[in-house]
């Protein structure tokens, strides 16, 4: 590991127009699952000026349903479904707080595209008599964690959320009624060896009501100076100041930022992997987690690495720990588990991966296991789709794959 080095993350609010997507697609899925906690989605959402489309295949009794006299041209819905669909969709952007020219919850036009899962993805995933359930794709996972922050996570990330979150709250509330929904955050850490030791810059772009900016037609210098002493308050606030002693600040280095959201740009469900894992500090296998069921092992894999490797850390036998697992669709046992602990580990990375895969409670890393020792089949998954998917649940109360019960098993086996 290099001795000093600058290192980068950024966060984007629970208004950017990709995070609005993510949180419309999750949406779904609560919804999917809190009437069949077997369903199985994947939606996709595009959001732009007045506009919201879904897209994506299902599976979910009650609401869509094929191999019934009904069915007919691939479209069966029961009654009252789409309706449904679109008030929580509508619900989803009225809570983020749109209420704009461009972008209104209430009038964007509505666009619905899902339809019923392909038969020849289910028959490889559905569990039968003589084999368990299989992954629902192919592909490779990460898990992460590092000691540098009490929720196991990099600080240049869990900071940036930091500053999002509470912009956001301060929004809500009404303390800071000259913010708009759509804001991104960037932190620059100077380490010395594993250790963050100064802030050199952080940046903050944040949609505003008319004039708190310093260019064009509704440009007022004062507004301006009201909302940069705001958010270098924010700063402030979330991180300590031992690290803000030589930070240079960039707050809406544009001079304006009025039109925002997806009326400003398009948005897509899973377009922010990085601001939703590690901010960069790990590796990544490439699949978005928002719009999918815990089926997909896109989702519920790095949601059991991230767990494995908070536990690692947590148990004080390494640092930072990164894991790998890797799964063929249709197949239920992973094709392989790597562990790295970047020469920080007490005991060997094999030894480490051999205890993981030796835990009776955990029941395997199968599809089904995962689901079942997490509890994922359950509507938690909206509010995990802004601010990030780890690190904001510090014992899990809410988000199963933060917690740490695994701590006395894993110091138990490598005892």
């Amino acid at each position: 590991m290099r001795a000093n080095y600058l290192f980068t993350s950024e966060s984007v609010s629970e208004g950017h127009p990709d995070k609005v997507a993510d949180q419309i697609s999750d949406a779904i899925v609560d919804l999917f699952l809190s009437k069949d906690p077997e369903a199985r989605i994947a939606c996709e959402t595009l959001t732009t000026t007045d506009l919201v489309v879904l897209a994506g295949e299902i599976r979910c009794k009650g609401v869509y349903e094929y191999g019934r006299e009904e069915w007919k041209d691939n479209d069966y819905w029961a009654p009252g479904a789409k309706e449904e669909i679109e008030q929580v969709v509508r619900a989803t952007v009225k809570r983020i707080g749109y209420e704009q020219k461009g972008f209104h919850w209430e009038t964007f036009e509505f666009i619905n595209r899902l339809h019923g899962q392909s038969a020849e993805i289910a028959q490889g995933v559905d569990a039968s008599d003589n084999k368990d359930e299989g992954a629902g794709d192919q592909g490779i996972m990460f898990g992460y964690a590092t000691d540098e922050t009490p929720g196991l996570m990099p600080a240049t990330l869990y900071y940036s959320h930091k500053i999002l979150e509470r912009m956001a709250a301060d929004r809500h509330s009404g303390k800071a009624p000259f913010l708009e929904p759509d804001a991104k955050s960037q932190v620059t850490l100077r380490y010395e060896g594993s250790l963050p030791v100064a802030a050199t810059a952080i940046v903050v772009s944040t949609q505003h009501k008319r004039g708190y900016c310093l260019t064009g037609d509704h440009a007022d210098p004062a507004k301006y100076a009201e909302l940069e002493a705001y958010v270098k308050k924010v700063v402030s606030d979330v991180i300590p100041p031992v690290l803000l002693r030589e930070t240079k600040y960039y707050i809406n280095p544009t001079g304006a930022f009025e039109i925002g959201g997806p009326d400003g740009d398009a948005g897509l469900t899973g377009r922010k992997i990085i601001v939703d894992t590690y901010g960069g500090a790990a590796p990544h296998g490439g699949g978005a987690f928002s719009g999918k069921d815990p089926t997909k092992v896109d989702r519920s894999a790095a949601y059991i690495t991230r767990y494995l490797a908070k536990n690692v850390v947590a148990a004080g036998l390494a640092t930072r720990c990164t894991i790998q697992i890797a799964y063929a669709i249709g197949v239920s046992e992973p094709l392989s588990l790597y562990v790295d602990t970047h020469e920080t580990g007490t005991v060997g990375d094999d030894k480490i991966e051999q205890a993981i895969l030796g835990i009776a409670k955990l029941g395997g890393l199968t599809p089904r296991s995962i689901r079942t020792h997490l509890g994922l089949n359950k509507p938690i998954y909206q509010p995990s789709a802004a601010y990030g998917h780890f690190g904001r649940d510090a014992d899990g109360d809410f988000f199963p794959w933060e917690r740490l019960d695994l701590v006395d098993d894993l110091k138990a086996a490598l005892a």
